[in-house]
């Protein structure tokens, strides 16, 4: 009986959780200290320096302020994928909001060529589509002209009451369904060639784009090494093709690069926290720099995984036989801990694969290999666990240990309860089919770190080769942190704090640094007397089981006891 009532739950869960798809050792790099960027998730003010306010939902979406044509609107920064695309007033399906402004067209530079970008699984189905066109693009007052993004006019996601009007990618290329489709286009002799789809989720309720694995099979071998290649477009276009119109066709990002405008090929990111613990980094995108007060030297630094033509990357050019492209921003992986322990590798992968993961600032949670999260789970005794219990998930990164913050690693499991928990980990896709990562770092885990993306040389990797670089920010009192919020929330008979952060005007003002240099943000005390309410005139709370993100986020939670239990 409790099973047929379980499954019953589960479809429900199923039903909407696809309603509320948002379908998001190498040496250190040496670099000037000139032409840096920093924009906080908003927009900056000046060329070259520049800060400005947040946009964060619930920790669940991350925005950043961008310019199109006209009209600027903050876009969910998303580091699991690589195109650009915005709701436009063409639009006619689920994008109407008064907080968010659509994109006008009035300087919408059409392609004729429309596309239909595909997020979620078999169960939720979400979908974007709209015309390619161009127009200037604006980051941190940084101008982009003539860049390619989709002016979306249907989509089933719903992005806008995450607070967002589209996605900013920050991927590479290669993974661009934008750049694949104007390059074909281009050869118009060349068949066109499909995104290959991700094996299907395991998930029931996945609330994040799914990670579309790119067809590059249309791209000929220049040096004919690769017959499979050769025989399916033996006159069609060559990689030597493909890489000239990186900086030209390609994702926001890399064309800045592309264009030498900027100090060092690289971004910067800090995410704040504004559930539990109000507080933690300053949610910062600093571009082509890092923040000044950052000390470089303490930055751990791993290879991002490039893949083979064997294993569906690019072929090589002629004149770089030896040449491997990166697909995304996925990085080794030593071993994973829960509380100490060493967790066993998973059995759903072959052996051959070796442990990595993708970080990406898109995903509102930990993604992982069945046996190991279920693992976790019975570590923890069920889907649930005391609130009050810090619990450290950590990941082994080129040597170095980069654990969850306790505060991030799971959420009351109602809005008006401090008892109990549900920690904030999902179900992945086993690696092998198409993408290799095992794990899916989302928020939860860049809440604890300052991460940097360097991209290198976009068009010869191995020259300058791509990397992510990793600088925790967990405080050693983390744990008591945890304690005492759960302790003062508990005695005053209220529920954990959460917010919502539009978009600010002005320059945000750090409350300090940590011992490592980055930028901290304001925290909110929670150090109540018993019988205590809080002052009317306090920093405002939000009441997150008020917002309709919260049912989101939290049907997302049962999915994950669904995956377990049934």
């Amino acid at each position: 009986m409790l099973t047929f009532l379980g499954s019953v739950v589960c479809v429900l869960v199923l039903v909407a959780s696809s309603s509320f798809a948002l379908n998001i050792a190498p040496g250190k790099p040496r670099w000037p200290n000139r032409d840096r960027i920093h924009l906080p998730l908003q927009r900056a003010a000046q060329p070259t320096e520049g800060a400005e306010g947040v946009g964060d939902v619930l920790d669940s979406t991350y925005n950043v302020q961008v310019q199109l044509g006209n009209t600027g609107f903050p876009l969910i920064l998303d580091t699991g994928s690589a195109d650009l695309w915005v709701l436009a007033d063409s639009c006619v399906e689920n994008c109407a909001t008064p907080q968010i402004p659509l994109y006008q067209r009035g300087s919408f530079r059409p392609t004729g060529i429309d596309v239909n970008l595909q997020y979620g699984d078999s169960s939720t189905g979400t979908f974007a589509d709209g015309p390619i066109g161009q127009d200037t693009a604006g980051l941190a007052q940084l101008t982009v002209p003539n860049q390619y993004f989709v002016a979306v006019n249907k989509t089933n996601t719903n992005i806008p009451m995450a607070g967002s009007g589209g996605i900013l990618g920050l991927g590479f290329p290669l993974a661009s369904v934008i750049w694949s489709r104007l390059f074909q286009t281009s050869f118009p002799q060349t068949k066109q060639a499909l995104p290959l789809p991700r094996a299907l989720s395991t998930s029931s309720a996945d609330n994040n784009p799914i990670r579309v694995f790119p067809n590059l099979s249309f791209i000929r071998s220049s040096a004919d090494n690769l017959t499979v290649r050769t025989a399916v477009n033996a006159d069609g276009p060559t990689v030597e093709d493909a890489i000239a119109t990186f900086s030209t066709n390609g994702p926001l990002i890399p064309r800045l690069i592309a264009s030498g405008t900027l100090a060092a090929p690289l971004v910067a990111i800090t995410l704040q926290r504004d559930i539990v613990d109000i507080g933690g980094n300053v949610g910062m995108l600093s571009i082509g720099a890092f923040p000044r007060s950052v000390d470089q030297s303490k930055l751990t630094w791993a290879p991002v995984r490039r893949y083979s033509a064997a294993e569906g990357g690019l072929a090589a050019p002629v004149a770089a036989p030896d040449e491997v492209y990166p697909l995304t921003w996925e990085v080794p992986v030593d071993d994973v801990y829960f509380d100490g322990q060493k967790l066993p590798r998973s059995n759903l992968s072959s052996p051959n694969v070796t442990l990595s993961a993708l970080v990406d600032t898109g995903n509102s949670l930990i993604r992982g290999p069945r046996d190991v999260v279920n693992t976790i789970i019975g570590m923890l005794g069920g889907t649930t666990y005391d609130c009050s219990q810090p619990h450290s998930l950590a990941f082994q990164i080129n040597g170095t240990l980069f654990a969850v913050d306790p505060r991030d690693f799971g959420a009351p499991t109602a809005g008006n309860s401090t008892a109990r928990c549900s920690p904030s980990l999902a179900i992945a896709d086993p690696p092998g089919s198409t993408f290799l990562y095992s794990w899916n770092l989302g928020d939860p885990f860049l809440k604890s770190v300052l991460v940097s993306l360097y991209y290198g040389n976009l068009t010869y990797p191995s020259s300058d080769p791509p990397r992510m670089g990793f600088l925790s920010t967990v405080p050693a009192d983390a744990g008591a942190r945890l304690q005492s919020i759960v302790a003062a929330a508990s005695s005053a008979k209220i529920a954990l704090p959460a917010t919502s952060d539009s978009a600010a005007t002005g320059a945000p003002t750090p409350a300090g640094t940590d011992s490592v240099g980055v930028p901290q943000a304001s925290e909110i005390s929670m150090s109540l007397p018993s019988g205590s309410t809080p002052p009317s005139s306090a920093a405002p709370k939000y009441y997150p089981w008020t917002h309709l993100s919260f049912f989101a986020f939290w049907i997302v939670h049962l999915g994950l006891w669904c995956e377990v239990y049934i």
